[in-house]
C-alpha cells in the first residue's frame, strides 16, 4: 500500500488521467442502465424484430436515412418526434425498435415516446453503425 501511495505522489498526472479514463468508461456502461432505456445488442434486436413483429423507428436526419436504413423502418427524426408522436399512435402498445446512427438519439427518442405512453420500447445498441458492421442488410428505398 505504501508503494501505491508513493506512485500516486510521484506520478500524480498519470494517476489523474487513469481516474478520468475509469470514470468515462464506467459512465458509458452504467448510464444506459440508470436511464431505464432498454438497449438490445444486434442479435437480440434481430430476435426482438422477428419474434415480436416489431416496428422499426429510425430517428436519424433525412440525409442519414437516405444513405441507408433497415427495411420498412418508419422515419421520424428525433427533433420532430414530440410533434409527430401521434403518427405512431397505432403502435402505442406494439414492440418498437428505435434506431439512430450510433445509439445516442435513440435513447432520446425512447425517453420521449415513453412519456407519451409507449410501452414496448427498445433501442438498437450501437445504432445503424452496429447494424452495418454486422454486415446486415440496409435499403435506400
Amino acid at each position: 500500500m505504501e508503494q501505491f501511495a508513493e506512485f500516486v505522489v510521484d506520478q500524480w498526472l498519470l494517476f489523474i488521467f487513469l481516474v478520468i479514463i475509469i470514470v468515462l468508461i464506467t459512465r458509458t456502461w452504467v448510464q444506459p442502465m440508470l436511464s431505464g432505456v432498454k438497449e438490445l445488442p444486434i442479435q437480440d434486436a434481430i430476435r426482438f424484430m422477428n419474434q415480436n413483429d416489431a416496428v422499426v423507428l429510425d430517428v436519424r436526419i433525412e440525409k442519414e436515412y437516405d444513405e441507408g436504413h433497415i427495411k420498412n423502418a418508419i422515419h421520424i427524426p428525433v427533433g420532430t418526434l414530440e410533434a409527430r408522436a401521434q403518427e405512431l399512435e397505432k403502435y402505442k402498445s406494439a414492440p418498437i425498435l428505435i434506431s439512430c446512427q450510433s445509439g445516442n438519439r435513440s435513447r432520446q427518442a425512447y425517453q420521449a415516446l415513453n412519456k407519451h405512453g409507449f410501452t414496448q420500447l427498445s433501442c438498437l445498441a450501437g445504432g445503424i453503425n452496429a447494424w452495418i458492421n454486422a454486415n446486415l442488410p440496409i435499403t435506400k428505398k
